[in-house]
């Protein structure tokens, strides 16, 4: 067990970092009444923090190259708690989005480029290899008990008692850092690409904040949106303007001599490609997180608390399949692996369609959740592994920068465009529903045009029922709206849950690169230095 102790701290540290953005999604109507806003403005705080982690991610991994990864991870940890503390006795909502978007945003920032390189540094070969499945086992463990310890304690006590708990495990996890190696000091201290941080932090946050509100906004005709561009909504505008600073980012680098990220790394395949995966399953899986709660809490009427317990055999299974995967490197490759995770991440996909139904089948369901754990599982035994293995010792920083951006930009695409098919098939469905409806006037299906023009909306269908019943509508017409509302609720489901069948299997095309051989976990730099550098 000693020779676990380092991982038991970092896997802690890992699990820390995903759940609290998994129990405030479970939390938002609760926060509405606490803080006495609006769920836009909670939202708002719970993208904030995506943002502000994401945006410093790269440069957060390039300080703990500067400065020592053990050091950045212990400052960041101490900003993180500073931040829960905050969270937990909020009395406003900008003190709730101080110490929860930004100031954790900062910390995770900083510890999770250190703890992938931490990783690196403390296991070789096998052992390397297992320390990754059980971090990333443990990742999505975190995002799948979120929901049910957050739907608990918002239940039953508040939600305050998670933050008050993160300062608890961020205190255990100082007081164990002597667990973790020391690292030799830095041979050299690069002086920061100051230009290269700003460009790549703003870069990075127009990309996110367009993906992210893209829902709100409107893709292309405006919804909601702060301003209009030309009559449109400003969502591609803002993206594309992330996107040339990053051009911008790119070209600068290239002319430094101390740039922030070195652009050569993307010429390693393995890297390449076990970023692109990284991106990917990470899209399969906040896209099906998003899904899957909305067809049980919306649909099926349950409580977070309840859903939280559906989620269950996703974190049984994929802890479990994370500790295994690693172990099946001593009979196949990396790419071998990671493909059949994603076939059986296809068949639970394609089997989790087959449940959306009017009722829950809880042993059908239960068993499709256990399989989608299984398949995750799978991927994150071997994709942590191969990204930090692709570079040596010296790099393991800044490419656990890479690592963690690549993943953030993965859930915030997979939440924003999973969402938007599943309100435009919710859309298509109920207007085809009602275009012949027997029972149905042109006049009130007249109506019902103009409101799903101003945006419609994934709500119970009790919640229709009732707006319908104080708007003047026919008992009778008002059932079949309502019918109707049901009937595309599910149809809106199943289209994006295929959608997410479609781009797991689109995800095959990314594999080439990955590692072909049973890898022992080492980099060629450190096979021949024989042993690798601490940290």
């Amino acid at each position: 067990m000693n020779r676990w102790r380092a991982l038991i701290v970092l896997g802690t540290a890992q699990f820390l970092m995903v759940l609290d953005a998994s129990v405030m999604n479970v939390s938002i109507s609760q926060l509405v009444k606490d803080f006495n806003t609006e769920v836009t403005a909670i939202q708002a705080v719970i993208t904030l923090y995506t943002l502000v982690m994401a945006a410093f991610m790269i440069t957060g991994g390039k300080l703990g190259d500067m400065f020592g990864r053990r050091r950045m991870f212990i400052v960041g940890l101490m900003i993180y708690g500073v931040g829960s503390a905050l969270t937990a006795v909020a009395p406003t909502l900008w003190v709730l989005a101080l110490g929860w978007s930004v100031i954790e945003g900062l910390g995770a920032a900083l510890v999770l480029p250190a703890l992938a390189a931490l990783v690196a540094g403390a296991y070789q070969g096998r052992e390397r290899a297992t320390a990754y499945g059980v971090i990333g086992g443990l990742a999505g463990a975190g995002i799948a008990v979120g929901p049910l310890l957050g739907g608990w304690l918002t239940t039953y006590l508040t939600w305050r008692l998670v933050f008050a708990g993160e300062v608890v495990l961020v205190l255990a996890i100082l007081a164990l850092m002597g667990w973790i190696q020391r690292e030799p000091a830095p041979k050299q201290h690069p002086p920061l690409d100051v230009v290269g941080t700003v460009l790549s932090v703003v870069g990075l946050a127009l990309m996110v904040l367009s993906v992210l509100q893209s829902g709100t906004w409107g893709w292309l005709q405006p919804r909601n949106p702060p301003f209009t561009v030309l009559g449109y909504s400003p969502t591609l505008f803002v993206l594309a303007l992330g996107g040339v600073i990053l051009w911008v980012f790119c070209w600068w680098e290239q002319r430094q001599e101390h740039p922030l990220m070195r652009l050569g790394l993307f010429g390693i395949p393995e890297l390449r490609s076990g970023l692109l995966m990284l991106f990917s399953q990470n899209l399969v899986l906040l896209g099906l997180f998003f899904v899957i709660p909305l067809y049980l809490q919306v649909v099926q009427g349950l409580d977070a608390f309840q859903t939280g317990l559906r989620l269950l055999p996703v974190s049984i299974t994929m802890l479990a399949a994370s500790l295994g995967g690693s172990r099946l490197g001593r009979f196949a490759s990396p790419r071998t692996v990671v493909r059949v995770g994603l076939l059986v991440l296809l068949v639970a996909t394609v089997w989790l369609i087959g449940t959306i139904k009017p009722s829950l089948d809880d042993v059908s369901f239960a068993l499709a959740m256990a399989l989608l754990g299984l398949g995750t599982g799978l991927l994150a035994s071997q994709l942590g592994n191969v990204v930090q293995s692709s570079v040596g010792t010296a790099d393991r920083s800044e490419v656990g920068g890479l690592q963690y951006t690549a993943q953030n930009l993965g859930s915030s695409v997979g939440t924003a465009l999973i969402g938007a098919l599943l309100i435009g098939a919710l859309a298509t469905a109920f207007t085809n529903a009602i275009t012949d409806h027997p029972a149905i006037s042109d006049q009130v299906r007249q109506q019902a045009g103009i409101k799903m023009e101003a945006g419609i909306q994934f709500v119970p269908a009790d919640q229709v029922a009732t707006a319908l019943a104080g708007s003047g509508v026919p008992p009778e017409e008002a059932a079949a709206l309502v019918d109707s509302y049901r009937d595309a609720q599910l149809a809106g489901l199943k289209a994006a849950l295929l959608a997410v069948a479609v781009i797991t299997l689109a995800s095959f095309s990314w594999t080439g690169r990955l590692p072909a051989k049973r890898a022992a976990g080492e980099t060629a730099e450190e096979t021949a230095e024989g042993t690798a550098e601490p940290g």
